[in-house]
């Protein structure tokens, strides 16, 4: 049977039964009910005068508000602002002081007229961002070649023909070897990847990339993913995100996209081939001949090998314990969790992630060695990381199949 309900109506109507049949004194009534005295006779007071509906609850708002706006001055705003209806509290008040004079004693403070507006319905909230998530400041030690790549783009410029070029770089970041300095027509995942793609072939796979927020490296995403990162995961390699304007987190890369914008775009050539033409030398000498102070006057080509870790013909399915509890996503972003539809990501459609239970109906989301957040059965959400460590400090580290 359900559990009985008092309200404080049914409350108030058991103590007036009680006066009324005299069952104890007023002090004791009052205790018994965890009232005073004076509000013991109030209710009383209030049953005597006007019966049950006495007992009901009443506003507490005062009757008079002698600060408040005059009524004229309120329609005068709430017409005017109709007229207008792109026009701030400010605007309005300027107005109205000059066209209304007579009301210029009686106009309100700006904050209240913006209160007015927003209370009569005339002001729309502007649509909050969903915040996203950020693994923080990247720590890996730059420490042997292959530990960590990095990648970026030059900023685009036009070549002599009038053509858009989008120099993408990637570099060692231990021996500062430029592994590529290709000029693409855009920013697309399409032309990014089938340069990732050589180079694999050639020096083999990093352990980490290392790159800024923006595409193709990264998206708005569950976890920033984007279609090169999970490839990049699939491939057995970490993506690493800086933080957002923090440039300096890739600094060698910064500074070495300073030398070539000096030695290879000013001026531009006449094409997008002459172009690349002129990052070719520039990465040849760069390499082989010119020194480098980080290296003790090395050349970075004297301090890079290749990486053991040679590309696979096929990926390599995804690994999880056998304790987490396996979904495959759909196409279309999302997966079934008894038989309830839960949103994930467009990115990681036809992708297997993890679900490894860390509390009571509190699940952490992997996909291969990331944690992409935690989902609540309860909401049937996935909120992403930066949307739950505030809330729960307890960190949640990345699975491992070994």
């Amino acid at each position: 049977m359900p559990w009985s309900e008092i309200t404080p109506m049914d409350e108030r109507r058991r103590f007036i039964a009680d006066v009324q049949h005299a069952r104890d004194d007023m002090t004791t009534l009052c205790a018994r009910y965890g009232i005073s005295r004076k509000t013991g006779y109030k209710w009383l007071a209030r049953y005597e005068a006007e019966g049950l509906p006495g007992l009901a609850a009443r506003s507490h708002r005062t009757h008079t508000a002698p600060l408040a706006t005059a009524p004229d001055a309120v329609a005068a705003l709430l017409a005017l602002r109709a007229r207008h209806p792109t026009w701030g509290p400010k605007k309005l008040l300027a107005v109205l002081a000059r066209r209304q004079p007579d009301l210029t004693g009686a106009l309100p403070a700006r904050s209240t007229a913006a209160a007015l507006l927003k209370r009569a319905g005339l002001v729309t909230s502007p649509r909050r961002r969903r915040a996203l998530g950020h693994p923080g400041k990247p720590l890996t030690p730059m420490d042997a070649p292959n530990a960590v790549w990095t990648a970026d783009f030059k900023g685009q410029f036009r070549t002599g023909d009038g053509a858009y070029c989008f120099p993408l770089t990637v570099a060692d970041g231990a021996s500062r070897y430029l592994l590529a300095c290709q000029g693409l027509r855009s920013v697309r995942t399409d032309e990014a990847r089938p340069v990732f793609r050589r180079l694999f072939r050639e020096y083999g796979l990093p352990e980490r990339i290392r790159s800024d927020n923006g595409v193709p490296f990264a998206t708005i995403a569950l976890g920033r993913l984007s279609p090169l990162s999970v490839w990049w995961v699939r491939l057995g390699i970490r993506p690493e995100l800086i933080e957002p304007a923090h440039p300096q987190q890739n600094g060698r890369h910064e500074r070495m996209h300073r030398t070539l914008k000096a030695e290879t775009t000013r001026p531009p050539a006449a094409t997008r081939r002459a172009q690349q033409r002129a990052f070719d030398r520039f990465r040849a000498e760069y390499n082989t001949e010119r020194p480098h102070e980080g290296l003790g006057q090395a050349t970075p080509g004297a301090c890079y090998v290749p990486s053991p870790r040679a590309y696979p013909a096929r990926l390599a399915p995804l690994e999880y314990p056998a304790h987490c509890e396996v979904r495959r996503v759909s196409r279309n972003g999302g997966i079934r969790w008894h038989n309830h539809w839960v949103n994930v990501s467009h990115v990681l459609g036809e992708e297997y992630i993890a679900f490894e239970e860390i509390d009571d109906g509190l699940w952490a989301v992997h996909f291969g060695p990331l944690v992409l957040g935690r989902f609540d059965e309860r909401r049937l959400r996935i909120d992403d990381p930066a949307g739950y460590t505030s809330r729960n400090p307890k960190r949640v580290s990345p699975i491992s199949s070994d």
